[in-house]
């Protein structure tokens, strides 16, 4: 990809590496930063443009580097900031953009800046988190509740007042209606844009700005038993907050004092509030994470109304954007089942938008239930039982048959999913009808297809288990036919709309099979249709 490309997030193809879990090469079980540049080749290979690095800064690794010690610093566990400006320069050299979590709501108790704050209430870093006195009962200051378990609120008994944590104790959020502390995290942002990264996923971008009066949160009233305990309560003072749109505006005017730079935000609402982050004339993030995907249930019309209440929720001109899998959620082999994520995989890979993949979907990894000793997520810990944990799909990408599957000479981390020996890349790249095979082929043919970049997205009636859209652009038209069930179904020529061939089966057994009268899909099978290619 060219470098001087202003368009690249749109047309690109972006793929989460989880770096504790990719790849180690110094034997210690855990993934660095030589391992990413020594899986570049791979990245290439499988025709990804863009590679988003969950956390690499030091951190005492409370919330495996989402408590961050030092913010323009390289944790020891994944290397050296030489090690970094390598794969910088690796990474570009192989024609791919580097993107950094970006993590600015909270950082660890350990940073310099906490620590000086939790030093005395006249510190000049102590309005750069958030404290509050006691309520009159001296208990909390307000009924907010940490998503990770218990009270929002920690109690300082060396200065009587409560720090507020919408995570773990250990990770204080920061105060950002302070100028001071935008001001420092944005000459972070810059630490980095000035090494060469290309963008900034930021973590939990909806959290950034609190209810000024720090009002209890209502009741919710749909929650339902089971659910983690922190969605009792609406976050309706706690997150979301009409002043976070300004603070989202200045972080993009940051990443636009370099050239062609994207900034993407995390945020897990719902679309009519989601779409707001794109900001006013578009200046605030250039892609709010979509993740309707991550939770809608797996059937066509459900997947159709959510294409099609998306599509019509974004404002003028704003880039869509489609997820189907990260670090947080659990694996879409295991959501949908391993005959329906080839399916899965066209559906991300052909709708209108910039598609994200998560390291090992490529693979069909599958969640791993782990044993209660075997539990590193502090989340499952703190909420234990109820299916919170987020280990399962962290766990070693699968490279081969070999001892530890390829990832690591030690012992891994996280436990080895026992099916490694057969689903890894090596034997799944050796297999020509393979999950693996399926995504290289579907990004080849995005970058042959414009239309299937940016085409208009056109839904076609169907019935049952169908899901049937076009995409269409001057370039010319695709149909995109996806059977969500097990059983056969078969579509009319006539709402096909035009005299086709397939140009890519899921089951990768029908290119140039000509399509007269009707299309017969087989049970779990996703097809895409046009003229031929030239």
């Amino acid at each position: 990809m060219e470098q001087r490309d202003t368009d690249w997030w749109r047309h690109g193809v972006f793929y989460q590496i989880y770096p504790r879990s990719f790849q180690d090469t110094d034997g210690d079980g855990i993934g660095d930063i030589r391992g990413i540049i020594d899986r570049l080749p791979y990245l290439r290979e499988l025709g990804v443009d863009a590679i988003w690095l969950s956390p690499i800064f030091p951190s005492p690794m409370v919330d495996f580097g989402y408590d961050i010690s030092d913010y323009t610093g390289i944790d020891p566990l994944f290397g050296t900031m030489e090690d970094f400006d390598e794969l910088v320069a690796a990474a570009h050299g192989a024609g791919l953009k580097l993107i950094l979590d970006l993590v600015p709501n909270h950082t660890s108790e350990q940073h310099p800046w906490f620590i000086e704050a939790k030093s005395s209430r006249e510190n000049p870093k102590r309005d750069w988190y958030i404290w509050r006195d006691p309520a009159p009962d001296g208990g909390p200051p307000n009924n907010w509740l940490s998503e990770f378990g218990g009270s929002a609120w920690a109690y300082d008994e060396a200065s009587g007042q409560y720090y507020y944590h919408a995570f773990l104790a250990q990770q204080p959020d920061l105060n950002w209606r302070n100028p001071e502390v935008r001001a420092a995290v944005y000459e972070v942002m810059r630490f980095w844009l000035r090494r060469g990264v290309d963008g900034f996923r930021v973590d939990v971008i909806w959290h950034l700005i609190k209810d000024a009066e720090f009002r209890d949160n209502p009741p919710n009233p749909h929650y339902i038993e089971g659910r983690p305990p922190h969605e009792t309560l609406l976050t309706q003072y706690s997150t979301d907050q009409p002043e976070v749109h300004e603070v989202i505006t200045e972080m993009r005017r940051v990443t636009e004092e370099f050239d062609h730079r994207v900034l993407i935000g995390e945020v897990y609402l719902p679309l009519h509030r989601l779409v707001a982050y794109y900001g006013n004339d578009l200046r605030g993030a250039q892609m709010p994470f979509n993740f309707a995907l991550l939770s809608t249930m797996w059937s066509a019309r459900s997947a159709e109304k959510i294409i099609i209440d998306y599509e019509k929720a974004l404002p003028p001109g704003a880039w869509p954007n489609w997820v189907l899998g990260n670090h947080d959620r659990p694996r879409v082999a295991s959501r949908v089942g391993l005959a329906q994520a080839p399916v899965a995989a066209m559906l991300l890979l052909t709708l209108r938008g910039t598609p994200t993949l998560y390291y090992g979907d490529e693979i069909g990894m599958r969640q791993l239930a782990l044993a209660s000793d075997e539990v590193c997520d502090p989340f499952e810990k703190n909420v234990p039982g109820i299916g919170v944990g987020r280990d399962g799909c962290r766990t070693p990408m699968q490279w081969s048959a070999e001892r530890n599957a390829g990832f690591s000479t030690g012992k891994p981390w996280l436990p080895l999913a026992r099916d490694y020996a057969s689903d890894n890349v090596a034997s799944l790249a050796a297999d020509g009808t393979s999950i693996l095979n399926l995504y290289k082929a579907l990004i080849a043919l995005r970058k042959r297809m414009p239309q299937l970049v940016r085409g208009t997205y056109e839904p076609v009636a169907a019935h049952g288990d169908v899901l049937l859209y076009r995409r269409r652009s001057a370039e010319g038209a695709a149909v995109i036919a996806l059977n969500l069930g097990t059983e056969p179904a078969a579509i009319t020529s006539s709402a096909i709309g035009f005299s086709n061939e397939i140009l890519l089966s899921t089951l990768m057994d029908r290119q140039g099979e000509k399509i007269e009268g009707k299309l017969e899909l087989r049970g779990n099978e996703g097809v895409i249709l046009g003229l031929p290619l030239a």
